[in-house]
Formats: C-alpha cells, sequence, structure tokens
C-alpha cells in the first residue's frame, strides 16, 4: 500500500468550492413505465435544487457519454456489444435461456434489468457524468463535484445487476488510476452493498472500498460481509459494515463514526467518492433501514469533512439507490448539493411552494413535504470500544446498540490490523 506516496501535483489555477455535473439526457436512463428506479426523482432533485437558490451561480458541467474505450475499463468488449444490440431490440440467447429457465444472457432482460430503448446511450451518459466530475477534480478545476446520475454500483464487468448497466464509479476510479492518483477511498452508504465497486478493486491495494449497509442475510445482493476484506495485495482495503434492518440515525452514525474516519486516515486518499445512495430511508420501498434524510445529511457532511481533513478536500459524490422518489430522494439529493457546494440548508428549510405544486400535479396522492427535515437531531453516541455500549432504558435502543456494536467489532477486527490499527482501541 502506498501510503506515503505524493498527491498528484496541482495546478495554477485556483480550485472552485465545487460543480454540479448534470444533463438532461440522465432522464433517458428509464427502464419501464412502472420500475422503481424512476428519473424523476433526479428531475424533481434538480427542480428542488433551482427552487432553493442551490445553483444560482454554479456552473453545470454537461459530460460527454463515455467512450467505448472507457467502458472497456471495466466492462467486457462483449458486454458493451450485447448492452448495444439489446438497446435496439436484440438480446441474442434471451429467449432461449427463457425456455431453459437459464440466466439471461449478460443479466439483460431480467425483471430488474428490461430492456429499453437506447440502453446503451443512455447508461453511457451516466458513465460519462462520473468521468467528467473526476476530470474537474482531477485538472484542478474544482475539489468537489456531484453527480446525481452516478452510482451505479451492482454493474459486473459482463453483466447487468441491480438497476445497474455500467459501473460509473469504478470506470472513474480506473480513469484516476491512470492520471495521477494512487490512493483513492470509494465509501459507499447505498442500502444495498456496493457489490459491483468492491469486486472491480479486491486486489487492488490502492483503492479502499469501504459499504455501510443492511446485513446480508436480509437484503440483495447478500454479499458485504465483514469478513470480507480483499485479496492478494489488496487485503486488507475492502472495509464493510452490515448493518440490521430497522437501524436508525443515532445507531448508523455510530456505526459510520467508529469504522470510516479511522480506515480513511490509515489509508491516507488523495480524493474520495462517495457513492450517497438514499434507499436507507425509512420509507423506502425496497430496503428496511430507518434513516432520515437529516440521518442522510449528516452522512454527506461527514464524508466530506473526511475529504477535507485526508485528500485537501478532493471529493466526488455520486447517487445510487434511492426509490422514495419525491418525498425522500429529491430532498437528501439537494443536501448532498447543498454540501458539494458549501452552501448547507437549514434541515428547517421550507420546501418552495411551486416544487410542492408541481409534485401535486405528477403525485395528487402523495403528501409533499414541507420542510428540508423529518425532524431526527442526527445526534449519535460514539461508540468508546469493546464493552463500552451504552445503556439509554429504552429496551428496543438498547438492543439495537448492541447489535450495532457487534457488527463494529467483527468489522474493526476483521481489517483494522491490515491497515495498521487496533481495533480494540476507540481511539483508531
Amino acid at each position: 500500500m502506498a501510503l506515503n506516496s505524493p498527491h498528484p501535483p496541482a495546478t495554477d489555477r485556483p480550485p472552485t468550492g465545487g460543480v454540479v455535473v448534470w444533463s438532461p439526457e440522465y432522464l433517458d436512463y428509464r427502464w419501464s413505465a412502472d420500475h422503481p428506479m424512476n428519473p424523476t426523482r433526479l428531475d424533481l432533485t434538480m427542480g428542488l435544487a433551482r427552487g432553493l437558490g442551490l445553483i444560482e451561480g454554479v456552473e453545470l458541467v454537461r459530460p460527454a457519454a463515455a467512450s467505448d474505450g472507457d467502458l472497456m475499463r471495466i466492462h467486457t468488449p462483449a458486454y458493451v456489444a450485447a448492452v448495444k444490440a439489446a438497446g435496439h431490440g436484440t438480446v441474442q440467447g434471451l429467449a432461449d435461456a427463457r425456455a431453459d429457465g437459464a440466466a439471461a444472457p449478460h443479466g439483460l432482460g431480467t425483471e430488474d434489468n428490461p430492456i429499453f430503448p437506447r440502453m446503451h446511450e443512455a447508461s453511457a451518459i451516466l458513465a460519462g457524468g462520473s468521468l467528467a466530475a473526476a476530470k474537474e477534480i482531477a485538472s484542478g478545476r474544482a475539489r468537489r463535484a456531484v453527480s446525481i446520475g452516478g452510482g451505479m454500483h451492482h454493474a459486473m464487468p459482463d453483466y447487468a445487476s441491480g438497476f445497474c448497466v455500467y459501473n460509473d464509479a469504478a470506470i472513474a476510479i480506473s480513469w484516476l488510476l491512470e492520471n495521477g492518483f494512487d490512493r483513492i477511498a470509494y465509501i459507499d452508504v447505498d442500502a444495498h452493498h456496493g457489490d459491483g465497486v468492491q469486486h472491480a478493486f479486491l486486489g487492488d491495494p490502492r483503492v479502499l472500498t469501504i459499504s455501510l449497509h443492511q446485513h446480508p442475510a436480509t437484503l440483495w445482493p447478500n454479499t458485504g460481509w465483514s469478513s470480507e476484506v480483499g485479496a492478494g495485495a489488496g487485503e486488507g482495503t475492502s472495509v464493510n459494515l452490515p448493518v440490521l434492518p430497522g437501524t436508525v440515525d443515532s445507531v448508523w452514525l455510530r456505526g459510520f463514526h467508529a469504522v470510516v474516519p479511522a480506515a480513511v486516515a490509515a489509508f491516507k486518499p488523495q480524493i474520495v467518492i462517495s457513492q450517497c445512495g438514499v434507499d436507507s430511508h425509512r420509507e423506502d420501498p425496497l430496503a428496511d433501514l430507518s434513516l432520515t434524510v437529516d440521518g442522510q445529511r449528516a452522512a454527506f457532511r461527514a464524508m466530506r469533512d473526511l475529504a477535507d481533513r485526508y485528500a485537501d478536500g478532493r471529493w466526488l459524490a455520486l447517487g445510487g439507490g434511492g426509490y422514495g422518489l419525491i418525498r425522500v430522494v429529491p430532498r437528501a439529493w439537494t443536501h448532498l448539493i447543498a454540501t458539494a457546494l458549501d452552501r448547507d440548508l437549514d434541515p428547517q428549510t421550507a420546501v418552495p411552494g411551486s416544487w410542492r405544486d408541481r409534485v401535486a400535479g405528477l403525485a395528487p396522492e402523495v403528501a409533499a413535504p414541507e420542510t428540508m427535515s423529518d425532524g431526527s437531531s442526527g445526534d449519535y453516541r460514539p461508540w468508546d470500544g469493546p464493552g463500552g455500549t451504552v445503556e439509554t432504558g429504552v429496551e428496543s435502543v438498547d438492543r439495537a446498540l448492541v447489535r450495532l456494536d457487534s457488527a463494529i467489532i467483527a468489522t474493526r477486527r476483521a481489517t483494522f490490523p491490515l491497515l495498521g490499527l487496533d481495533p480494540e482501541d476507540p481511539r483508531d
């Protein structure tokens, strides 16, 4: 692990606080009319950010589609060709696979990953967005960049998985590794394990992947156990903290701060990349965690602070999962944009009436949120070592803390010695 190699050379041009990477073409990534990953969530997020004045005077970087060469940093040529063909109505072997009960070729044409027109083009623009964000930071034009269209962390080299066609985060990391970076910390806070990115860099000591997610015994993709620590030269650079269904802000944040900051500090990254999926919210229909937008905002701010402290402020923030299309994702990712731009919003900020009116037209059955908060404080009790679990007197809370602390120590014992840290010492 190259812990003492220099940072990439600085440019003469002072960096801006942050940029937003956005293209209306992100909205073309639409699987089907009733698929849970609906691009309306992106459109409503940008509408809310504009309505609150967050992106006034901010450069919006419009990305180009990722080239085949960049896609093939992670994906096989056969897979890229299959995605192109599928988007134009051809999936070789799909009918035979269905007749035989076999897996769909390249994962295309399944319930999770149905075929849609121009699938390749829509997916390549999302990957291009994450590449554009990486290039803004690498060039020195910005310290921070956010692209809410990215975060497709399940895609594998040869198949689509979990609503993800091209693994934009892994593609951006691969590009950064070839352009001056040799220590990259990837932090994934989606409810689902960041399996595709972990897989891509499992044996690469230059990339630290950290994932906090719902326990793999209770949620697809059923990976991300504490014992998954990397392989070969990359042993110790995969860190996984699984948490149980029902985990609330204060418990989740206790786990985050017990594991993530110490691992990042030991790794000494040159850039922090965050997958900021918000399906951890208590209203999300596809997962079982119980965070609020306040807890998610606290996580975003914590990752920004880690980038400021350990990576000279370089922070690339991506979207990801999140299927509370109206009440959750727009508010959470508006907070993400605000965090990346250093324009932090007071959680009690009122949601603009014009945005609420638009929601009423789109989904009159949904009660639009009135403020940018769910009423949670975002407070937590820091982990203080094995056997130090606090007792609140509330049985359900105490039980959750005991179970979380078991997960914390399992993760720390699996990975911290490999990072040169003491798993028992809460100062590490």
